[in-house]
């Protein structure tokens, strides 16, 4: 006897179901924007179905096998075997359910700063920038590079990038980078250190979510917008022209600056695409604040300057402070190879919100 699927799961199941009708309509596809949408509801929600409908699949089993049992004692011990899965289906039921972050298929604009060090801590946030470029690289996604500041031997005062992912991809950059927040600390000897002594610098990284449906308002009247000649290295001039664009959103304090795109007008469409971003996040990082303000999330601390990570160049060490994650891999890591560490992150995560479910509960 087949036992009724809760109304929150049928209602899931039936979304699923007009999500393939949709998606099988290939005039939805001429909207790029809303197929991608669609797409990734319907991957979100292909594993939360297929578990339900496992599980529904083993409660029949063990239906069946229950009322052979009496006529043939190994479907007794096969109903047994059965039964042992259903705490296994229903616990992945229940992650798979957690509510999602709900920029988890965005797109992210990340900044780095350079911190206590000077030029040893410039250089170190030219690599960060480098490490987040080659990881990209790794999956396939394009990365493209906003506005530098560059420092006299070569490094990054600061630098602005935006990372987007594939359009088929099951989710977002940031539900990869969200967890890079925060402040970056250095263990090596500097190259402008002549006694070999091992300093320690910062870097901090900012990453925002790049919103697409921006429901804020800016009043221009809160802009100052300034041009200026791009420059390259040393401050030299690139443009014989003043297309670098930098606005100031007078309430917040918020300067935002673009100078790679070929005109002024394009430099300051990208400018106000980071402005809003960092307004959005802002205002959510205000609203959660209120909403609950003794709450700290193990992982994605509000607290943007604590300390998250230290590279140690001498052991070849990364350790992620906030989850005590050790790897003496540093060097595949500022190559980009920054999944096992990220994994280690999510999986803290999740974690984290089962725990807060069941305190809940």
């Amino acid at each position: 006897m087949t036992r009724p699927v809760p109304e929150a799961l049928e209602a899931l199941l039936t979304e699923y179901v007009e999500l393939e009708v949709r998606l099988a309509d290939p005039s939805v596809h001429a909207d790029q924007a809303t197929a991608r949408k669609l797409g990734r509801r319907y991957s979100e929600l292909t594993p939360v179905v297929r578990t339900i409908r496992e599980l529904e699949q083993v409660r029949n089993d063990i239906s069946a096998a229950e009322e052979l049992a009496g006529e043939d004692s190994t479907f007794a011990a096969e109903a047994e075997e059965l039964r042992e899965r259903i705490p296994q289906l229903e616990n992945r039921l229940t992650e798979l359910l957690l509510p999602r972050d709900p920029h988890d298929g965005s797109d992210v604009v990340m900044e780095v700063k350079s911190g206590e060090g000077g030029e040893e801590s410039a250089l170190f946030a030219s690599e960060l920038v480098r490490m987040y470029l080659r990881y990209a690289e790794r999956h396939g996604w394009k990365a493209e590079m906003l506005d530098t500041t560059d420092s006299d031997l070569g490094g990054y005062k600061d630098a602005t990038l935006v990372i987007k992912s594939k359009a088929n991809d099951l989710d977002g950059v940031w539900s990869r980078l969200k967890f890079e927040g925060g402040v970056h600390r250095v263990q090596r000897v500097p190259v402008t250190e002549s006694q070999g002594r091992i300093h320690t610098s910062a870097a901090g990284v900012l990453v925002y979510p790049e919103v697409e449906d921006v429901e804020i308002e800016i009043d221009e009247k809160d802009l100052r917008v300034d041009v200026f000649r791009s420059s390259g290295h040393g401050g030299q001039s690139v443009n014989t022209t003043d297309s670098a664009v930098r606005i100031t959103h007078i309430p917040t304090g918020i300067v935002v600056s673009c100078q790679n795109e070929r005109s002024q007008l394009q430099n300051k469409a990208r400018a106000m695409e980071v402005l809003m971003s960092r307004l959005q996040a802002l205002a959510e990082e205000k609203a959660q604040q209120d909403a609950s303000a003794n709450r700290r999330s193990q992982v994605r601390t509000v607290d943007r300057s604590e300390r998250i990570r230290t590279y140690n160049y001498p052991e070849n060490r990364i350790s992620d402070h906030r989850i005590n994650y050790k790897a003496h891999n540093l060097d595949l890591v500022l190559a980009g190879e920054l999944d096992p560490l990220l994994d280690a992150l999510a999986v803290a995560d999740r974690a984290e919100r089962l725990a807060s479910v069941g305190s809940n509960g």
